[in-house]
């Protein structure tokens, strides 16, 4: 499983979802490569700023040697065409056996790709948090929503600065509670230990992810 801190992910396709996925990752402090073929989207895409933009076909596997998945740790590949997403994923593992492969469908049943990719997403449903979610380990949203405060599931890294103390001893960033643990067998106290291992269920004010998953995840 990966450690989700600083994460070299390449995103096939800019689209809504995919640019937003982006956007969300480099909020998070992961190293984001594009991978794009329409040339005016290319364009636009330069004044992000949210990734290093590769133009071409990601079928072309000499384009997607450009983005160095060797070295990379996940792709998302988020076009609207499943061939196209199917292909790039193979061709990555072909590249790099252990990268993670994290595909868009757009259909709801997926049964037929699901065990030659490590994940699916439909965001069509679930919005490019969904895609977040996948590419991260460790840490993800609850939910896609608009509110002003985010719920995360989060997993304490072994040797995270806060493992094994308790609520008490540790100074959480303002706007940041921890409800409980996973199994929400009881709310969090200022007794409650912070386990390495244990995924706690957390509300964070926006700003504030990034502090989180350095205390939790390290």
């Amino acid at each position: 499983m990966l450690d989700s801190k600083d994460l070299r992910v390449i995103v096939v396709g800019s689209g809504r979802t995919g640019l937003q996925t982006a956007r969300l990752l480099d909020d998070r402090g992961h190293n984001v490569i594009i991978i794009e073929r329409n040339p005016d989207r290319v364009q636009e895409l330069v004044d992000e700023r949210v990734a290093t933009i590769i133009e071409g076909d990601a079928t072309n596997s000499e384009i997607l040697r450009q983005a160095g998945p060797e070295q990379a740790d996940v792709i998302a590949t988020m076009t609207d065409t499943m061939g196209t997403n199917f292909t790039v994923c193979t061709l990555a593992t072909e590249i790099n056996p252990d990268i993670r492969t994290v595909m868009r469908s757009v259909y709801e049943t997926t049964e037929d790709y699901a065990k030659f990719v490590d994940d699916i997403v439909f965001p069509e449903r679930a919005g490019a948090r969904a895609t977040v979610n996948a590419v991260e380990s460790g840490i993800q949203a609850l939910k896609d929503t608009s509110a002003q405060v985010d719920l995360l599931e989060i997993r304490i890294a072994p040797g995270a600065p806060i493992a094994g103390q308790t609520l008490a001893d540790v100074n959480l960033p303002k706007g940041c509670v921890v409800i409980s643990d996973i199994e929400q067998t009881r709310i969090a106290t200022a007794d409650t230990e912070l386990r390495p291992g244990q995924t706690y269920v957390i509300a964070v004010e926006p700003g504030g992810v990034d502090e989180i998953r350095q205390l939790f995840r390290g």
